[in-house]
């Protein structure tokens, strides 16, 4: 890298220089650097790490990934180094270090863990401290002496003080780093009465008083505990959908040098203009051009369509396509950073980006509600002191009461709640839902884009049977039965059992040559067998032909059939007033007769993933809400750029990773059943909040007054969280979706 001279006298000596090789050079003269952000758990995290690197000189882009935490930072090398980017990240309240995919499902399960075991901690000493606070408040009344509810008082705070310190640091944290930023959130609040509730109660058990709130304080950090783990194994199913897409690709490949010699490198030392080879069940290992060698490839990561593609010398071919039939030697024209599977990476990185920003109501109303809770609690306890004559202890108390009254638990689970039960309600109905926001997203959707194979088709080739010969289909499966080839096994599967060709020898990328009852015979594409050539007949779809002797040519048509209940699901939409969208990577003449028989009005075919990227941008630059399903690799950043989108299980890993949700089953029902439960979901999140903001207008006001302790306090707290969990569970109760014979689905 080119150095800078700029002074590197205000780097902290833990800023730790980075590697050339995390460094990308650009054409331009400029550079990209990615790297791991931790700490960073919200919108607002997001907002602070970009401003805090946008603001460097020489830095012209710095964008964040909340999912994946992978900021990218496309800077000037001779105005800014990477290590002052990672001191402007430490500024900020965050740590920094270089991006490693590796490393990242280690971090998750290592965040995930802290949590879990925080949620487990507070969860025994919660239940351990209410045991000894209802021995406590029996004894009140009972004749209890004071040494043995002392002992009581000593034994819970031996308890719950450890528990807090351990079980509160997530929430501690993310507090000092909004202070330290000059910012509130909600754990602000959360931790002050966390800490004052424990420090009053210590100082009130060191004094021998009669009343402690220990229990107040474990209590309401267990409660939040579960709102944040769930929201988190949530976010993590998501986060690995792009390092899940390049696991793809081939790990190493074989360059054959100028002398012949063949040896392995790893993929990402490929550099334009090395030939590789590429056995026949490899992964291709760079974009690039066939030199030499012919066979079939599995291009369903770019097209997302089942028939597989002739290769031959002059054919582009692209990173992560499956070789199926013959060797391959390929020309490198890209690096593994310009790979067209590095650029879907990006693409949905980037469009994950996007919604990332989504702001959920929560968070927006708690930009006012924190500062309001602190303010008020602050205002009580000045009130009291001074203008109320009680003493300080009586008038902290009365302050520490208004904090945990006013702490946002009705609120923070307003939303989480919903989704856990609405997350139940969608699993009965063969849905998985992913994405803690997806639901809110659903419920403004007023488009459908439907991806075709495998989604609104059921994604397996089978023979159109329509004027077929059962004498010609029986002699051609003779062939087929020895061959691999996606399109011979459909034609053998529709033959049934019976006997194979003899002789039988594969020419890669063109058919099969063998004898069928004592006559030379050839199976395969039309040039292969004197047909004509494949163009011509490209608009009828997927095809296989079959020659005998002197016979002339016959042609076997393959087609993919609509899911059982697709018509009913878009009459279903159209009812809800809602559009639907046909966008495929097959034959554009496939396409319409496919839309045609499922009533779709609008469609396109033809599309590569950049090309659905477009269309979805320009819907959304119209102002329009779209769902996408679709289930291809080539479909993922499709699904990652939409408002919000649904993959079936049958769907590739990836797809599913970068879905907000997954159904399950051969029916599209699903997804009707999905957006009537995300409409009845954003109605009671409502309800959800106007109950909250009813809780406080009658609870604020009488603890002010001086009428509740911490306690009390702390159980009306726990009550308001009851009265909006079981709002939520209404959710339950009713239909959801369409019907079928009687059923909702």
């Amino acid at each position: 890298m080119t150095d800078v001279s700029a002074d590197d006298a205000g780097l902290g000596q833990d800023v730790p220089d980075i590697p050339d090789s995390y460094v990308r050079a650009l054409d331009d003269g400029g550079a990209v650097v990615h790297f791991v952000v931790d700490g960073v758990h919200c919108g607002g995290c997001v907002k602070k790490v970009e401003r805090a690197v946008n603001g460097l000189a020489g830095v012209t882009n710095g964008r964040m990934n909340l999912s994946t935490k992978r900021l990218t930072v496309a800077f000037s090398p001779a105005q800014v180094r990477p290590r002052q980017i990672v001191s402007a990240i430490v500024d900020a309240g965050y740590g920094a270090r270089p991006y490693d995919p590796k490393t990242l499902e280690s971090q998750q399960a290592r965040e995930e863990k802290e949590l879990i075991t925080c949620m487990g901690v507070a969860g025994f000493a919660a239940a351990n401290v209410m045991l000894l606070s209802v021995s406590v408040w029996a004894g009140h009344s009972g004749g209890m002496e004071d040494a043995t509810r002392d002992m009581f008082h000593w034994i819970s705070g031996l308890i719950a003080m450890p528990a807090v310190a351990y079980a509160g640091r997530p929430f501690f944290r993310s507090a000092l780093r909004a202070l330290r930023a000059g910012a509130m959130n909600m754990d602000v609040p959360i931790s002050l009465a966390v800490l004052l509730a424990a420090g009053m109660s210590l100082a009130e058990t060191i004094a021998g008083a009669k009343h402690v709130y220990f229990d107040a304080s474990i209590m309401l950090l267990f409660f939040l505990l579960i709102g944040r783990t769930l929201d988190m194994k949530m976010r993590g199913r998501a986060a690995l959908a792009a390092q899940n897409l390049l696991a793809l690709r081939a790990d190493a490949a074989t360059v054959i040098g100028d002398d012949g010699v063949a040896r392995a490198l790893p993929v990402e030392a490929l550099r334009p203009g090395m030939v590789v080879a590429v056995a026949t069940g490899q992964r291709v290992a760079a974009d690039g051009i066939v030199v030499d060698g012919a066979s079939d490839l599995d291009t369903s990561l770019i097209t997302g369509e089942t028939a597989p593609v002739a290769a031959a010398p002059g054919t582009q071919v692209f990173a992560g396509t499956l070789n199926i039939s013959g060797p391959l030697r390929v020309k490198v024209t890209a690096g593994d950073d310009e790979s067209l599977l590095s650029e879907i990476v990006r693409l949905m990185e980037a469009a994950e980006q996007g919604r990332d920003s989504f702001v959920r109501i929560a968070d927006r109303a708690a930009r006012v509600y924190a500062p309001a809770v602190h303010i008020l609690a602050a205002a009580t306890f000045i009130g009291w002191w001074l203008a109320g004559g009680l003493v300080w202890d009586e008038a902290l108390k009365i302050a520490i009461a208004v904090l945990i009254i006013t702490c946002p638990c009705a609120l923070g689970l307003a939303v989480p709640v919903v989704h856990v039960v609405a997350s139940g309600r969608l699993l009965s109905r063969g849905v998985l839902l992913k994405s803690s926001d997806a639901l809110e997203r659903l419920a403004e959707v007023d488009t459908i884009v439907f991806d075709k194979t495998g989604t609104l088709t059921h994604g397996a080739l089978t023979l159109d049977r329509h004027g077929v010969d059962p004498h010609q289909l029986e002699r051609a499966a003779q062939l087929a039965r020895a061959s691999t080839h996606p399109l011979s096994r459909a034609l053998a599967q529709a033959a049934g059992d019976g006997p194979a060709a003899a002789d039988v020898s594969e020419h890669p990328g063109q058919g099969l040559m063998g004898d069928v009852g004592g006559v030379p015979a050839r199976l395969g594409s039309a040039e292969f067998v004197g047909a004509g050539s494949s163009s011509d007949h490209a608009a009828l779809g997927p095809e296989i032909w079959f020659q005998a002797g002197d016979d002339a040519p016959v042609r076997f048509g393959f087609t993919d059939t609509l899911r059982g209940d697709a018509g009913a699901v878009i009459d279903w939409a159209r009812l809800r007033g809602l559009d639907v969208v046909l966008l495929s990577g097959d034959r554009p003449g496939t396409v319409a007769a496919m839309a045609g028989q499922a009533g779709i009005e609008a469609f396109e075919g033809g599309l590569l993933p950049q090309d659905k990227i477009a269309r979805l941008e320009a819907m959304a630059s119209d102002g329009r809400k779209v769902l996408m399903v679709g289930d291809g690799l080539n479909d993922a950043p499709a699904l990652a750029a939409a408002h919000v989108s649904m993959s079936p299980a049958t769907g590739a890993d990836v797809s599913q990773a970068a879905a907000d949700l997954v159904f399950q089953g051969q029916a599209l029902a699903p997804v009707t059943a999905a957006i009537d439960v995300a409409g009845r979901s954003r109605q009671l999140v409502l309800e959800n909040f106007g109950l909250s903001l009813a809780y406080n207008a009658v609870a604020v006001p009488i603890a002010v007054a001086g009428f509740v302790t911490p306690l009390i306090a702390a159980l009306a707290m726990s009550s308001s969280s009851i009265l909006v969990t079981l709002n939520a569970l209404r959710l339950r109760l009713g239909h959801v979706g369409m019907k079928s014979d009687g059923d909702d689905l």
